[in-house]
């Protein structure tokens, strides 16, 4: 048995999650790029985030170098100016396999300031994971919103 006491000073959360450090444990491709909010922004918890240069879906997608097992998904998105209604669409790939499994199919409506942050975290149990995607489409009215992501950690 493994007892570990909890005294006022420590976080309960004492076996948390490792994160995974996505900068180099996978390539990034994606279909645009603010230059001022580069990818890299989301996946390493700087606090600018990643934001598309052009409205419309847009897809961001990992390729892991190595074959990864994946228990925890966490993805914050934030919105402060525009009303709008967000879908995204998480899926991943086995290694072995050419077709996506669908995670989640997820719309959350952004109502600045009173609802302009969604986060979302998943416990999965996905093994083997090749390749993650992430769909957004920021409006599905068809505005002209550009799609962004505060940050996405895995684990």
């Amino acid at each position: 048995m493994h007892k570990c006491l909890i005294t006022s000073e420590q976080s309960p959360s004492v076996f948390a999650d490792a994160w995974l450090d996505l900068l180099t444990a996978a390539t990034v491709e994606l279909t645009s790029e603010d230059k001022t909010h580069p990818i890299e922004a989301a996946l390493s918890s700087r606090d600018q985030g990643w934001r598309a240069a052009s409205p419309g879906a847009q897809t961001i997608r990992l390729i892991f170098y190595r074959p990864q097992r994946l228990k925890r998904i966490n993805l914050v998105f934030k919105e402060t100016e525009t009303s709008r209604t967000q879908e995204f669409v998480l899926r991943w790939r086995p290694e072995a396999d050419q077709g996506f499994s669908e995670i989640v199919r997820q719309q959350w409506n952004f109502s600045p300031p009173q609802t302009g942050r969604e986060i979302e975290d998943y416990r999965v149990d996905l093994a083997s994971v090749k390749v993650l995607e992430l769909v957004i489409v920021p409006d599905i009215g068809g505005g002209s919103t550009l799609a962004s992501l505060e940050n996405l950690r895995l684990a």
